[in-house]
């Protein structure tokens, strides 16, 4: 579509915008970006490039700006995707590697370290429990009418429970639930934790109705948890001049609040790679001066949740995606370099 030189003008455009936000003139090119042609060659390609959709002209400006279209092309032909360095990479392996206790640690920290390197906000969202496989479940008797229940994924999910019981609970019933959860479910995934299992139950051993609906009734508040939202840096995005604009601002801040939308941005269908929404690209009317980016975090192949930026089109997505594939690359390694 374009040759050699437009590529380099437009490459050019797109990085003096990103850092300066100010329309990008033929004479800044030369000067700041070191392009190697004269300035009445670099605006005529702005011009072609403007009439090909890549670019925008402000009326109040001779420059030119990035459009979304110009931007989509930069993110998926000219993209430097090395803009990461060795502090940086110390300091998400630091992160990463010393901070993590179970799931929700590793996307709560590699949500917070996202935000932190690039200064964009930032969110995350945990899996759904009942979509993970069990690894164990673990009865402790804790009293005598009281149990803890630990439920371990193997993804490394931890979720504990306390069931409190309106009759006597032996040491021996205690170790025989553990028996019987087990056997029956590990490998499966959570919610497979049903009513079949209750009538086993019943049929096998010999507990009460209200003993075995008690725990099941606790299990079952486990499985219908609701992914968690974690929000890291959502103030950073207002040190942007494009904020300066109240409406921009106000529908940031809807963004935020409207949890359905998130949650769509964030479980929708993904490659496995970096995915980059631009503007326009993004259904939500709310959406349109935006740019998404998002990766499915995965753990021994297994997904646990999705990370992402929520920022605007005039973004560094050098910066942001190079950061996003090597936190990807560590928590695929469960945080371990």
């Amino acid at each position: 579509m374009l040759d050699n030189r437009k590529k380099e003008i437009l490459q050019a455009i797109v990085e003096e915008y990103i850092e300066t936000a100010e329309p990008v003139s033929s004479k800044a090119i030369v000067e700041k970006r070191g392009v190697d042609y004269s300035s009445a060659t670099i605006r005529n390609d702005m011009a072609e490039l403007e009439k090909i959709g890549l670019l925008d002209k402000p009326h109040t400006s001779s420059g030119r700006v990035p459009s979304a279209k110009g931007y989509r092309y930069y993110v998926d032909e000219l993209l430097n995707y090395n803009d990461i360095s060795i502090q940086e990479i110390m300091y998400i392996q630091n992160q990463l590697e010393t901070k993590i206790n179970q799931i929700e640690d590793l996307t709560k920290i590699a949500t917070s370290t996202l935000s932190e390197v690039t200064h964009y906000t930032s969110v995350g969202v945990t899996p759904k429990a009942g979509s993970q496989e069990i690894e164990e479940i673990k009865f402790v008797l804790l009293g005598t009418r009281m149990v803890m229940c630990v439920i371990v994924t193997d993804g490394g999910l931890v979720k504990e429970t306390i069931i409190k019981f309106n009759e006597d609970i032996r040491e021996e019933q205690v170790q025989n639930l553990n028996s019987i959860f087990n056997s029956k479910l590990k490998g499966k995934p959570l919610e497979k934790i049903d009513k079949p299992l209750e009538e086993y139950i019943f049929s096998e051993l010999n507990y009460s109705v209200e003993v075995i609906k008690a725990i099941i009734n606790q299990i079952n508040k486990i499985i219908e948890e609701e992914e968690r939202i974690y929000y890291e840096g959502a103030n950073k995005v207002f040190e942007q001049p494009e904020f300066q604009n109240v409406q921009m601002a106000k529908n940031f801040i809807n963004i935020l609040d409207r949890k359905d939308l998130v949650m769509d941005l964030l479980n929708s269908e993904f490659t496995d790679d970096i995915n980059v929404y631009i503007g326009d690209e993004n259904a939500d009317d709310d959406l349109q001066d935006f740019s998404i980016i998002t990766f499915k975090q995965r753990i021994n192949d297994k997904e646990m949740g999705t990370i992402g930026i929520i920022g605007p089109k005039r973004m560094d997505y050098s910066k942001v995606i190079a950061v996003m594939k090597y936190i990807k690359g560590l928590m695929g390694n469960g945080g371990k370099k």
